[in-house]
């Protein structure tokens, strides 16, 4: 017991700080989230119909394809033995099912990662704001160019459309978000020395 005192107090009270508001800020949204949002769905139904609207809208409008339709679906799948059904949205072109994005995909987790983030930093509460709000709208654009690009991928180069799903969309919406964090932490100080970046 006494080892795991030293070492805690090893660790720098900035660091100890942001970590002990990090797991405050989770139990709050999962407890919110379970509370308020898991039965319902009602913001990840949102969220999930919003990136298909949008992906569906940026291709009829900003590309060479036309002929896109977002629709709200229920699907059933099999999880431990018992049959589940739950909301999703499709992305059909030209009365084709292209994608699915469930609510997993909405980027929600991401979001509120994001946000848990920038709350535990030492910051002026309108930088805060600042930066949740900018952050928001710069993830879901990316979320949704991802949509995109995974359509695109699948409708001319559909051997690349697994590995860019699993793999590459998944790198670049992080590396957004981290990016956005390095801006972020750029003027924070922590004990009167900057975060190197």
């Amino acid at each position: 017991m006494k080892s795991l005192t030293s070492f805690k107090n090893e660790i720098p009270l900035p660091i100890r700080l942001f970590l002990g508001k990090a797991l405050v800020f989770f139990i709050a949204w999962k407890i919110i989230y379970g509370v308020f949002f898991y039965n319902s769905n009602s913001l990840d139904n949102v969220l999930t119909t919003h990136v298909a609207d949008a992906s569906t809208f940026v291709l009829n409008n900003f590309s060479s394809m036309s002929g896109f339709e977002a629709k709200t679906e229920i699907f059933t799948e099999t999880f431990g033995g018992e049959l589940v059904e739950y909301k999703a949205s499709a992305i059909y072109h030209n009365n084709y099912k292209v994608l699915n994005i469930a609510d997993a995909c909405n980027g929600l987790e991401l979001l509120m990662l994001y946000i848990g983030f920038i709350v535990c930093m030492p910051s002026k509460i309108t930088r805060k704001i600042l930066y949740i709000i900018i952050g928001i709208i710069l993830l879901d654009i990316t979320n949704i160019l991802r949509c995109v690009g995974l359509i695109y991928l699948r409708e001319y180069f559909h051997a690349y459309f697994d590995f860019a799903h699993h793999y590459l969309f998944k790198l670049v919406v992080y590396t957004a978000t981290f990016l956005i964090w390095v801006v972020y932490t750029r003027k924070i100080h922590l004990k009167n020395e900057s975060i190197p970046v």
